[in-house]
């Protein structure tokens, strides 16, 4: 029997709006909006994409693939470790390149924040299985209001249709959807701004 529209819907959305889809949309705005200087912008957009989107969606291919992980939802959280560090490792790489290359320290410490909210993530994911695709997501958001001021929560509703689809898909909780969009926003933003303002005292 065909799934219901409902189902086809959250699936889609659910797919759409992985993390590193986040990842890319996020830092290819900062280039434009932060970047005046057309190979730092170049050097912004191929970090993100090897390192904040392609090798992480490898990562889960190849782990589905082996049978590392029962599905591309990461649904037993004892399974959700190992890509966790190796995403961790991902995105230290990354760091390292957009700092080196000087590039604008909002991008920089929303990039930290990858690193930081994973291993916030390993932790819970001992006790709990938070959302880390509305953990994504929440922190997109954050990312984006603190870049582009309050105007951007008019993309608020995203967050709310991809934690519908997480427990649509039976993948989370509501109490798991929310804690990751709450953390996701909060460890962002308060992030964001004590690596930018530590940056701009001490010049």
């Amino acid at each position: 029997m065909d799934k219901p529209f409902s189902q086809k819907l959250a699936r889609f959305i659910s797919t759409l709006f992985v993390p590193p889809s986040f990842t890319i949309l996020i830092f290819i705005y900062f280039a434009f909006k932060l970047e005046n200087n057309s190979s730092k912008q170049i050097v912004l957009l191929a970090v993100t994409l090897i390192f904040g989107f392609a090798l992480h969606i490898a990562l889960f291919v190849m782990l589905k693939k082996n049978g590392k992980l029962v599905n591309y939802d990461a649904t037993i959280k004892e399974e959700r470790t190992t890509p966790f560090l190796i995403s961790c490792v991902f995105y230290i790489i990354g760091l390292v390149i957009l700092i080196t290359s000087r590039i604008n320290i909002i991008s920089i410490a929303f990039w930290f924040c990858y690193i930081s909210n994973v291993l916030i993530v390993i932790i819970i994911n001992k006790f709990w299985k938070i959302s880390v695709h509305s953990l994504g997501a929440g922190g997109s958001l954050a990312a984006l209001c603190f870049a582009a001021g309050p105007v951007g929560f008019i993309f608020i509703f995203i967050p709310l249709l991809v934690g519908w689809s997480r427990v649509k898909l039976k993948c989370h909780t509501v109490s798991q959807v929310l804690a990751g969009a709450v953390l996701g926003f909060g460890s962002t933003y308060l992030q964001m701004a004590l690596i930018v303002n530590w940056f701009n005292y001490a010049r």
